[in-house]
């Protein structure tokens, strides 16, 4: 390290930790996981179109762990829209606690292991297209490296 000018503070290093913090996340050996779950899960409903896009703003830092996000959000962004009027529905409701239950059972991605193939799988509507990378664990099972909505 010493070579490329690189220095740790030994103050700030962790040494066989089974999990350690990392960027918002939570990075083991059996993979990744999000750390500001709680904070969006228990975020109260949005009275305004500010506290929607901060509550949004939030949740878009971890689409990557959730599913057909941009399906999920698509009633909550068009909130958001330049000449949108403020007026929260139930389908809005729907969709905002939708996405906090998904973010509450976000899975553990699989760090990525550049020996072993990928799979992308793909997915398209009229107002989302998404794609999740996969590969084979060491049992054979499917595990998601990332999520990407668009």
């Amino acid at each position: 390290m010493r070579e490329n000018k690189m220095y740790a503070n030994l103050k700030k290093c962790i040494f066989c930790a089974p999990v350690i913090p990392v960027l918002g996340c939570y990075v083991s050996k059996s993979g990744v996981r999000a750390e500001k779950i709680t904070s969006i899960c228990s975020w109260p409903t949005p009275k305004n179109p500010t506290q929607l896009h901060q509550w949004l703003g939030l949740a878009n830092y971890l689409h990557k762990y959730t599913k057909n996000y941009a399906r999920l959000i698509q009633s909550l962004s068009s909130l958001l829209k330049k000449d949108a009027t403020w007026s929260w529905r139930p389908g809005h409701q729907v969709a905002f606690d939708s996405v906090k239950k998904r973010l509450s059972e976000a899975p553990i991605l699989i760090l990525r292991d550049n020996l072993k193939p990928f799979h992308v799988v793909c997915d398209a509507s009229d107002f989302a297209i998404g794609c999740a990378l996969i590969q084979f664990d060491n049992e054979g099972h499917e595990r998601v490296v990332s999520y990407q909505p668009r």
